[in-house]
C-alpha cells in the first residue's frame, strides 16, 4: 500500500523524480567506469617485474668516438665498475622490464608457422607471437634477480650477436604459450633468422619493457646477445642503502676511464626511481579520476539531500494529517526512506546500461578492458547506500515534526 501511495506521490512530481534519476543514473554509468579504471591503473602499478627491485640502480653512457670498439670499451667499463665497493654485480644490458625501450621479434614454435607468418604478416593468423627481447651480458639473469624455475643460465660462450643467437630464457608465460601443455624447457623456437633457438632456461615472471592492454605483458624473453651501440645503459646490483653512493662512484669512475663520453645526470637512478616514472602519468590518472568520482557522488547526494529537503517542506501539512491518524515516526521514516530507494532504483536500471555504453566507447577510443559485470551491482550498492545516507537527515526531521504543529501549517 505504501509502494502505491509513493508512486501515486512521483507521479505528480514527474519533472523533478526524472532529474533526479537522470542524475542517479549518469552517476551510476560514470563511477561505475571510474571505479574500473582505477583498479585496472592500480593493478598495472602494482605489476610484478619479476626482477629484484630494491638493490638496482643504472646509469646510461654514451661514448662520443664513432670509431672505438664499443664491445671492449663496454667489458673494460663493466670490470671497473665490479671492482667498485658495494657493487656485488654489474652488467650492460639494452633494455629492461618497464624501461620503455623494447625490441620485439616475431617468434614461432615451428618453421612452418614462421613460414606461414612471412605469408600473412599476421601473428592471429599464423599462430605466432611477438615477445619482448631483452638482451645483455654474461650474469643479466642474477644481476636482475630473476627467479629461475627450469633449466639453466647462459654460458659464457653463448654470447653472440643477435643473428647468431641460438638460445634463450623464456618467462613461464611465453613458455606456456608456445608449448601449452607441455615442457617448454629443451624445446626451439623459430625468430627472424630462421634459425631455431633452444630453450634453456624458464623464470617465474619477466614482464616487457613496455607494457600494453593485449594480455602479452609477460611475453618476454632474455637473449644472450650484448649491447653493440656507443649508448650503453649499465645496470649495478648492491645493498639497497648503498645505491645512490654506488651511482655517485661509478659515474667517477666511468669518467675517469673515459672522459670523452656523456652520462646524463636524469639517466642516473635506481630501479625504483625508473619504474616511478614509468607510472607517473598512471598514478596522476588515478588521483584525477578518484577526485572526479568522489566529486560526482558529493554532488548527487547534495541533489538527493536537497530534494528529499524540498519534499519534506512541502509535505509538511501531510506529514502532520498521517501523524495525528496515527503514523508513527517509523512510518514516516521508512516513507521517505522507500520513496528515495525507488527513484535510486530506476536511476540504477538507467546508470547500467548507460555504464555499459560508455564502457564500449571507452574500449574503442582508449583499449580499456570489457567492464566487468560485477562491478554494477557493486555500484548499486555504493548509490542504494549513498541515497539512503543522504535522504536520512531529511527523513527524521520530517519524523520529528509534532502532529499538532504539522496540522496548523499552512
Amino acid at each position: 500500500m505504501q509502494i502505491r501511495l509513493i508512486l501515486a506521490t512521483l507521479r505528480h512530481h514527474r519533472l523533478t523524480a526524472a532529474l533526479l534519476m537522470l542524475q542517479v543514473a549518469l552517476t551510476c554509468a560514470i563511477v561505475c567506469n571510474v571505479v574500473f579504471m582505477i583498479i585496472d591503473r592500480v593493478g598495472q602499478i602494482s605489476i610484478a617485474t619479476g626482477v629484484d627491485e630494491s638493490g638496482l640502480s643504472m646509469l646510461d653512457s654514451e661514448v662520443i668516438d664513432a670509431s672505438e670498439n664499443t664491445l671492449a670499451r663496454q667489458q673494460q667499463d663493466l670490470a671497473a665498475l665490479r671492482r667498485l665497493p658495494g657493487v656485488t654485480s654489474a652488467v650492460a644490458v639494452d633494455s629492461l622490464p618497464l624501461g620503455r625501450d623494447e625490441s620485439s621479434y616475431g617468434a614461432c614454435a615451428s618453421l612452418a608457422q614462421f613460414e606461414r607468418l612471412a605469408s600473412t604478416r599476421s601473428l592471429d593468423q599464423s599462430g605466432c607471437l611477438q615477445p619482448a627481447v631483452l638482451g645483455g651480458t654474461a650474469g643479466e639473469l642474477n644481476t636482475l634477480g630473476l627467479h629461475l624455475v627450469e633449466g639453466r643460465d647462459f654460458h659464457q660462450d653463448e654470447f653472440v650477436k643477435g643473428d647468431a643467437v641460438a638460445v634463450a630464457i623464456l618467462s613461464r608465460a611465453l613458455a606456456e604459450k608456445f608449448y601449452p601443455g607441455k615442457d617448454a624447457l629443451g624445446q626451439t623456437i623459430i625468430t627472424g633468422s630462421r634459425k631455431p633457438v633452444r630453450i634453456i632456461g624458464i623464470v617465474d615472471t619477466l614482464v616487457r619493457p613496455k607494457l600494453n592492454a593485449f594480455g602479452s605483458n609477460q611475453l618476454a624473453m632474455l637473449w644472450p646477445m650484448p649491447p653493440d651501440s656507443r649508448s650503453t645503459t649499465f645496470l649495478l646490483r648492491s645493498t639497497p642503502q648503498d645505491r645512490h653512493a654506488v651511482l655517485q662512484l661509478a659515474v667517477s669512475q666511468l669518467m675517469r676511464i673515459e672522459p670523452n663520453r656523456i652520462i646524463a645526470p636524469e639517466l642516473v637512478r635506481t630501479y625504483s626511481d625508473m619504474r616511478k616514472a614509468y607510472f607517473e602519468h598512471d598514478t596522476t590518472m588515478i588521483s584525477l579520476l578518484a577526485s572526479s568520482g568522489l566529486g560526482l557522488l558529493f554532488v548527487t547526494a547534495l541533489g538527493i539531500t536537497g530534494l528529499a529537503n524540498f519534499w519534506v517542506q512541502q509535505r509538511t501539512r501531510t506529514i502532520g494529517i498521517r501523524r495525528a491518524i496515527g503514523a508513527t515516526r517509523g512510518d514516516i521514516l521508512r516513507y521517505f526512506q522507500t520513496e528515495n530507494f525507488l527513484i535510486v532504483s530506476f536511476g540504477i536500471v538507467l546508470g547500467m546500461l548507460l555504464a555499459f555504453a560508455l564502457n564500449l566507447t571507452l574500449m574503442k577510443f582508449y583499449e580499456l578492458p570489457r567492464l566487468p559485470l560485477y562491478y554494477l551491482p557493486i555500484g548499486a550498492l555504493l548509490l542504494w547506500i549513498l541515497g539512503q545516507l543522504a535522504v536520512l537527515g531529511p527523513a527524521l526531521r520530517a519524523a520529528a515534526v509534532p502532529p499538532v504543529v504539522a496540522t496548523r501549517s499552512v
